[in-house]
């Protein structure tokens, strides 16, 4: 081989490979974002108007919504994005006074809400492709760590205006800041299934020192500790779920019946020593979904003293309008009492909505034009759940 013909094939290897780095680097820069877009819809459209008389009575509430999954997708928490629902600028926006974040772990390809099987996941190759930590890329468990970090990293971030929520102390400090005048906003950090203990329930203490303090038990598929709602077997709660059941109430850690299996859901209930919640769902009275509460379970819930959080999705409502969620809340309320009303928004759940977290307004005023109480409407949006975690939290 020539001289020349030795350089020409060097500057094309080099070519090739500045090609391929260029393709891998616009990769990792677009394609996360991308996927967000397509599974985090928000739908364009004409809302309802906020009066004056709404929005002042919004602002002077404590609103708190169950559920979140915005730590699954690779955006900074503190900066307005535009994509998916919800940040902490539009949590401001939104008036909320607390936020549980979730950490979605594991995620089955197909995912559907009648059967599936725990073999596959989505997760892993949004991990790679969102350049997460390699040990994030092969480890349930350290998805849900790496999730913690990034909540604790924000809260860290935001000069104050982000704060963790762990015990009963925290609660009472954010809201007694609140109502001093202050600019904040509260942040509980969950995990939607507890597959992400791999098998071992040592990894409780690991996941409860990272802040975890609500536990979901399932989510798209059966695990060692539960059935879901929408997997193969659809069982109760394993030995090992009912060791770890007990040993969440121990700790302080409220327990989350969101996508359990109805037999499970039932167990849970009769075994709960504290109050438990429905993190983000319906109710099936007013949307005939599997995965939506029956008559039976809204009543057991309120039984223990907890809460119902409704979602802003068509699964959980029906219809994206704020008068579907305010149907399934008035449901609730009918079946379980004032007390069990709360909201569970799903948030960036790859879910698509009408409105994200700065419009969450919009309950507010459809809960007031139906004719509820000041005191009601307070206790709905935030003053319930807010009772639970009081309640629930370690001192």
């Amino acid at each position: 081989m020539s001289t020349s013909t030795k350089r020409r094939l060097r500057r094309s290897l080099w070519s090739l490979a500045a090609l391929v780095t260029a393709s891998l680097a616009a990769f990792f820069a677009i394609a996360p974002g991308q996927v967000e877009r397509a599974q985090n819809e928000l739908l364009e459209g004409d809302l309802p108007t906020i009066d004056a008389q709404a929005r002042a009575l919004h602002d002077s509430l404590d609103v708190v919504d169950m559920h979140s999954d915005t730590l699954i997708w690779d955006r900074d928490l503190l900066k307005r994005s535009d994509r998916g629902h919800m940040d902490l600028p539009r949590l401001e926006e939104g008036n909320v006074a607390l936020q549980v974040f979730s950490s979605v772990s594991k995620s089955p390809k197909g995912q559907n809400y009648d059967s599936n099987t725990a073999e596959s996941d989505n997760i892993t190759l949004l991990s790679i492709a969102q350049l997460q930590p390699p040990r994030t890329w092969t480890s349930l468990l350290e998805r849900s760590l790496h999730h913690a970090e990034k909540l604790e990293n924000a809260a860290t971030d935001s000069d104050g205006r982000l704060v963790l929520v762990r015990t009963k102390s925290d609660v009472d400090d954010l809201l007694a800041a609140r109502k001093a005048g202050e600019r904040v906003t509260g942040a509980l950090f969950s995990v939607e299934g507890l597959h992400n203990l791999e098998g071992d329930p040592e990894n409780v203490e690991r996941l409860y020192d990272a802040g975890m303090r609500m536990a979901g038990f399932a989510h798209f598929f059966d695990n060692e500790l539960v059935g879901s709602m929408h997997g193969v077997d659809k069982g109760g709660l394993t030995d090992l779920g009912r060791e770890v059941f007990d040993e969440l109430e121990q700790r302080g850690v409220i327990i989350d019946i969101a996508h359990a299996s109805h037999p499970a859901i039932a167990e849970m209930l009769d075994r709960a020593t504290k109050p438990v919640v429905a993190s983000h769902g319906g109710v099936q009275a007013t949307c005939d979904v599997n995965r939506n509460l029956t008559d039976d379970e809204i009543r057991g819930v309120a039984a223990t003293g907890g809460v119902i959080g409704i979602g802003f999705w068509d699964a959980a409502v029906c219809e994206l309008t704020p008068a579907a969620v305010v149907d399934a809340i008035e449901h609730v309320i009918e079946i379980g009492g004032l007390q069990s009303a709360a909201l569970g928004s799903d948030y960036d759940g790859s879910t698509t909505v009408a409105w994200d977290i700065s419009q969450i307004a919009l309950i507010t005023q459809e809960l007031r034009d139906r004719g509820r109480t000041e005191d009601e409407i307070r206790a709905i949006m935030g003053g319930n759940t807010l009772r639970v975690i009081h309640a629930v939290l370690p001192g």
